[in-house]
Parts: structure tokens; C-alpha cells; sequence
């Protein structure tokens, strides 16, 4: 099971992988970095993909249809965010932890280099073995 570094590299071999991050997304705080960020400061990418993945995550209209029905354990409602620019993609990927679910990985892909479906998929297997100690 990997931790944040590891875990971090392993996106990094994504084709097209700019940068990435571990983000709490209630505090904003970056709890690891590698590669580029896309303002060039790796903490306020870590503020401004926070701001985003609160706002997914405590929006009614994303919530669970029936909570008393679903096996699932307490976490945010919303599995991933993607956001699509001119030339490139930011995939924010929520993971479920023993403690209270508040973090996220913060993939950033050139468009052009990339593959969304392939980073989905990696980054969904990833956060499910990370190991946030």
C-alpha cells in the first residue's frame, strides 16, 4: 500500500502528467507535491483545487439518492471532479480514509499528451491503496 510519495510518482508515469498533488480539501493544505503546478505555487493550486473539490462535495444536488440504502461508508458524495481547459485536463479524485474522507488527489494532464479515461482509471486505483498515516 503506498504512501503520499509513492503514490505521487506512480501518477507521474501517466502519459501526459504535468503535476500532481494530495490535497486536504477542508483545510486547503497541500500534503504532498510533484511536478509542475499551473500557477507555478504548488500551495495555491493545493487553496484553489480545494475550493472546487469543497464545492462539489458539500452540494445537495450531488448527494446520495438513498443514504439508509447504500453500503457504502460516509465520505463525500462525489467520487471525481474533471476540469477541461484549452490544453489541459485536472481530474480532482476524492479518497475514502478511516478518518473523515477530506482529501483529494490533484492530477493535471496536457490535453494533447494525455488520456482521461486511462487517468481515471489509475487515479481511482490509486487512491484506493493509498495509505495516509
Amino acid at each position: 500500500m503506498p504512501g503520499i510519495d509513492e503514490c505521487l510518482l506512480d501518477v507521474m508515469r501517466l502519459p501526459g502528467a504535468r503535476g500532481a498533488a494530495v490535497v486536504d480539501w477542508t483545510s486547503g493544505l497541500a500534503l504532498g507535491t510533484i511536478g509542475d503546478s499551473p500557477n507555478g505555487d504548488h500551495e495555491a493550486t493545493a487553496a484553489e483545487t480545494a475550493e472546487v473539490a469543497r464545492m462539489a462535495a458539500e452540494q445537495p444536488a450531488f448527494a446520495r439518492l438513498s443514504p439508509a440504502d447504500d453500503d457504502r461508508p460516509p465520505g463525500p458524495p462525489v467520487e471525481d471532479v474533471i476540469v477541461t481547459t484549452h490544453d489541459g485536463y485536472h481530474m480532482l479524485r476524492f479518497v475514502e480514509t478511516a478518518f473523515d474522507s477530506s482529501v483529494f488527489l490533484h492530477l493535471w494532464l496536457n490535453r494533447s499528451e494525455g488520456n482521461l479515461a486511462l487517468a481515471r482509471m489509475r487515479l481511482g486505483e490509486l487512491a484506493e491503496r493509498l495509505v495516509l498515516a
